[in-house]
């Protein structure tokens, strides 16, 4: 589980095409093939939990393919793969590739470096359309006037929800104790999800914001959760951390009411033994609408990925979800401005969208127009058995603006 879950911390910390534009075959030159970008993570640490992205877009594509979208008919997508090497010179290095050498017209990003290569995108590679989950928290996903476009909602450090805080007053908390890697974007995490919870009614018990990234020496944390009395707990660190603490607890026979940690739903955590051991009863937030809900979206999800992408399951890791709806967003930014649209037109009318939901993945619409919504929503599942069970009357639940002043 370690390479896996570190991997995944950029979710926690805090988700190309074309043508060439001198001519040729894609768009922006009335139809044809066009060239789409995927940067992530192929060798390194995190190639483990990252290698299977691009098949995921490819699954993306065959699904639309075969469903008819507005512009199957007239372009073919030729996914072309960039390894990050698990690095943000690694990021940097990839990113020039597809841009210079590739000629993509947009590039995917799945990758927990691209902050290696953020702002060389923004201003070498600004006319190049950046599309992806932005989960390694570089700067550029959130200003809103560039080339960068987040595939799902990112978190506002300046609002607050109250989700966070209802979830664990409805499973019965009071007291809640919050743990946090030593790094700004888990800190802000545990952060926000305090707040909400003071908003809900709960006292704060014991936090500690100074763990170390990855670490399982977590002895004096579970110390400090039992002498506070907390009965519920909030975890914005990688699975790995959050069930040593969870063991700990369970260890010295000391029950919570719940444990919730920010990430960790997929098939990675299910394809470990001792992480499904580890994690029984604990709850996980996704924010992209669980394959177990079975909606018309997460069926096609689900069924894509075993007829296009080998998935035994259906059940997307965290890699393959986010590439999954990174795709769907390019596909809509190409419906949005014309199927063989210049990359400019692509980005000054993806910029205006406010209806994309991922096919019904998100349980709102993104608006990309601005950051500041007045309502944010997250999906709670709990893991019972071998499998993850949506949590009812929390899939999805959503939360309004928490007034801190």
């Amino acid at each position: 589980m370690r390479s896996r879950d570190m991997a995944a911390i950029g979710a926690v910390c805090s988700i190309a095409l074309l043508v060439s534009s001198c001519g040729g075959d894609g768009a922006g030159s009335g139809g044809g093939t066009v060239r789409v970008g995927v940067l992530t993570s192929l060798s390194g640490g995190a190639g483990a939990a990252f290698g299977t992205a691009p098949d995921a877009v490819r699954a993306r594509f065959k699904a639309y393919e075969a469903e008819g979208g507005k512009c199957a008919s007239a372009l073919d997508f030729k996914v072309v793969e960039a390894d990050d090497t698990s690095s943000p010179q690694g990021a940097l290095s990839a990113a020039q590739k597809l841009v210079q050498q590739e000629k993509v017209h947009s590039v995917l990003s799945v990758s927990s470096f691209l902050y290696g290569a953020s702002s060389w995108l923004v201003t070498q590679g600004k006319d190049v359309p950046v599309l992806g989950g932005g989960f390694d928290s570089a700067e550029e996903w959130k200003e809103g006037d560039n080339n960068f476009f987040p595939a799902g909602p990112l978190p506002n450090n300046k609002r607050v929800y109250t989700y966070g805080g209802q979830y664990l007053a409805d499973q019965g908390g009071t007291v809640v104790a919050g743990i946090a890697y030593n790094n700004s974007a888990s800190q802000q995490g545990l952060k926000n999800i305090l707040t909400s919870a003071k908003a809900a009614g709960l006292k704060q018990g014991y936090v500690n914001d100074k763990v170390p990234f990855g670490s399982t020496d977590v002895g004096a944390a579970v110390l400090g959760i039992i002498h506070s009395h907390a009965d519920v707990l909030q975890l914005t660190v990688s699975p790995e951390t959050g069930f040593a603490i969870i063991g700990g607890l369970r260890q010295a026979g000391y029950q919570l009411k719940a444990a919730v940690l920010a990430t960790g739903y997929g098939r990675d955590l299910l394809e470990s033994a001792p992480a499904v051991q580890a994690g029984q009863g604990a709850s996980f937030t996704t924010l992209v609408a669980p394959v177990e809900m079975k909606t018309k979206a997460t069926e096609g999800l689900s069924q894509a990925l075993k007829k296009y992408a080998g998935s035994k399951t259906g059940i997307p890791s965290f890699s393959e979800q986010e590439a999954w709806v990174t795709a769907d967003l390019f596909l809509r930014g190409l419906e949005d401005a014309g199927c063989d649209t210049s990359q400019d037109k692509f980005v000054t009318d993806l910029r205006k969208d406010k209806t994309w939901d991922a096919g019904g993945l998100f349980p709102q619409p993104i608006n990309f127009t601005t950051s500041d919504l007045d309502k944010q929503c997250l999906y709670y599942v709990k893991l019972q058995g071998k499998a993850f069970v949506p949590v009812p009357k929390a899939s999805p639940l959503c939360g309004k603006v928490v007034n801190t002043s």
